[in-house]
């Protein structure tokens, strides 16, 4: 079957559903249906709040058995009408709080989609959301994740997908297995390119211009959009982007990828010629294996310099010019690591000798009297489990972020990037989280009400940071530029100014905030997050 052709695809709405009096499958209430016709078939969704809803639609083929380790094929076609009412299955990854209940499987090559109307043609901007959870967790069906506000309060349509992830997406056969397995250690990489391009295919079925996409995400997210930045293979797919709590400046080097995968065969207890039988290995089996192989090695399966893919680092020592033109978007949140250390409650309790003590695992030991001066010298009032957040995440979440906003600076004036830091401190768990990993997404979605944990209870104040914040991210999906009216002017990044957006009550904009700070941390190299810093 052929795709069908773009100028003759049918929408049907709620509306001419009823009017046409169809009967779908034995549905009792037409009117909350919908209907898309996509190049690979026609999808039913449902329309809930003003808004149409399709989950679960395939972008990509199974990658199961021979699909394996390969890059990824389009979707197949179908004749008839599918359902698309719910999310379909998600990657195979270790069960952790980034996962969901639904089925863990290959076929796991899914977007999900939100949009105000379904009359093609319309040309709203295109939001394509890659889930947090570094290279090993996560999907796009996490509740904080739904689409259905911003697509109503921007006029937008809203994507989320699911890829291949952790040893599935990221394991580099190439030099073990050969030519066929060139790109396997990025085919995790390789399906968000393939969604991208089901993207333009299809979205204008949705109401949505395949010639305005913004990609946005945080954390684990964030590295895959500082990847498309630099992967060839993504170029023109998308027009804006947002990189949030995750600029990832390096990739693994082909001897590190290599020794995961001589691991895990090892592990497996596999040979070098057994590429059919580490296809057909279970999946419960596999992940074990890996899991085994990543915890042993102190590094995980993740995107790598395979010579093809990637033949560089993506923005060190410098970043891609072939997208120096497309905006972007990057921050942090200030307290990025009270997310995942703040987990352990003694860190709310050390002392002095202690707090020295577990600042040395993250900079050198003889470093830390020095930052613990510098650190409080702005922070005066600062806890101690304060002042350990703030400093770690500085090493680990903001020193990469200032740099990825320097490379990109460095490009000239025509490289757009406009820089921002979440402030605001949540009353939750009774504040002693302030501004941790992964703050910043119930308001660029508009859904306190789905993280409360995170903003404490709704109120004046959330709502403040969403109406900034969420409106921030739909002009930019717009127009390329976040500026907006409940904003102080927000000129772009550049070393002189180093102009950011603190977003707190009320938003303001600083030249070159915490200074000091950034001086500081300035003297180490740019680091890969480890999977226990990816916790979003």
């Amino acid at each position: 079957m052929t795709a069908p052709d773009l100028s003759r695809r049918t929408v049907l709405g709620a509306a001419s559903l009823v009017t046409t009096a169809w009967s779908l499958a034995g549905v009792a209430h037409a009117s909350d249906e919908s209907l898309v016709e996509t190049a690979q078939g026609r999808y039913r969704g449902r329309v809930a709040d003003g808004v149409h809803v399709f989950k679960g639609m395939r972008y990509g083929a199974s990658t199961e058995g021979a699909g394996r380790f390969m890059p990824p094929s389009p979707a197949p076609t179908f004749a008839g009408v599918r359902d698309a009412l719910d999310y379909g299955d998600q990657a195979p990854q270790i069960p952790t709080a980034l996962a969901d209940s639904r089925a863990m499987t290959e076929d796991c090559l899914r977007i999900n989609v939100w949009t105000p109307s379904t009359k093609g043609g319309a040309k709203r901007p295109v939001l394509v959301w890659l889930h947090g959870g570094g290279f090993e967790a996560g999907s796009g069906s996490s509740g904080v994740y739904d689409g259905t506000r911003m697509a109503r309060r921007g006029d937008v349509v809203v994507c989320t997908i699911n890829h291949r992830l952790n040893v599935l997406g990221f394991c580099d056969l190439s030099r073990t297995f050969g030519a066929s397995f060139a790109r396997s250690g990025n085919v995790g990489f390789l399906d968000i390119v393939q969604a991208l391009t089901w993207v333009r295919e299809n979205i204008d079925a949705f109401g949505g211009d395949p010639n305005n996409v913004m990609i946005y995400g945080q954390s684990g997210g964030g590295r895959k959009v500082s990847l498309c930045f630099a992967g060839k293979d993504a170029a023109g797919l998308f027009h804006k982007g947002v990189v949030q709590s995750g600029s990832h400046l390096l990739v693994q080097t082909p001897d590190q990828s290599e020794a995961l995968t001589a691991a895990l065969l090892k592990t497996l207890s596999l040979g070098q010629g057994d590429v059919a039988a580490l296809q057909a290995v279970p999946l419960r089996t596999l992940i074990g294996a890996q899991f085994k192989v990543i915890r042993e090695a102190g590094y995980r399966f993740e995107p790598t310099m395979d010579g093809t893919t990637f033949d560089a680092h993506p923005f060190i020592p410098n970043a891609p010019a072939h997208t120096a033109k497309v905006p972007m978007l990057l921050g942090t949140t200030q307290t990025e690591l009270s997310n995942q250390l703040g987990r352990d409650p003694t860190v709310y309790t050390m002392d002095d000798a202690e707090l020295t003590a577990r600042l040395g695992r993250f900079i050198p030991p003889q470093d830390v009297a020095e930052a613990l001066a510098v650190f409080k010298a702005s922070a005066p009032k600062a806890s101690n489990s304060e002042l350990f957040f703030r400093i770690t995440s500085w090493r680990s979440y903001i020193r990469n972020a200032v740099l990825m906003g320097e490379r990109r600076a460095a490009l000239g004036a025509a490289s757009k990037t406009w820089m921002y830091q979440v402030t605001w401190r949540s009353p939750a768990e009774d504040g002693r989280r302030l501004s941790q990993h992964t703050l910043d997404l119930p308001f660029m979605f508009d859904n306190v009400d789905r993280a409360l944990h995170l903003t404490g209870p709704e109120s004046a104040q959330t709502r403040a940071m969403t109406e900034a914040m969420a409106n921030a991210w739909l002009v930019f999906a717009k127009t390329g530029d976040p500026n907006h009216s409940g904003l102080p002017a927000w000129p772009t990044f550049e070393p002189k100014r180093r102009a950011t957006m603190l977003f707190d009550v009320p938003a303001r904009l600083e030249s070159d905030p915490f200074s000091t700070e950034r001086v500081f941390m300035s003297r180490y190299e740019p680091i890969r997050a480890t999977a226990s810093q990816d916790g979003g």
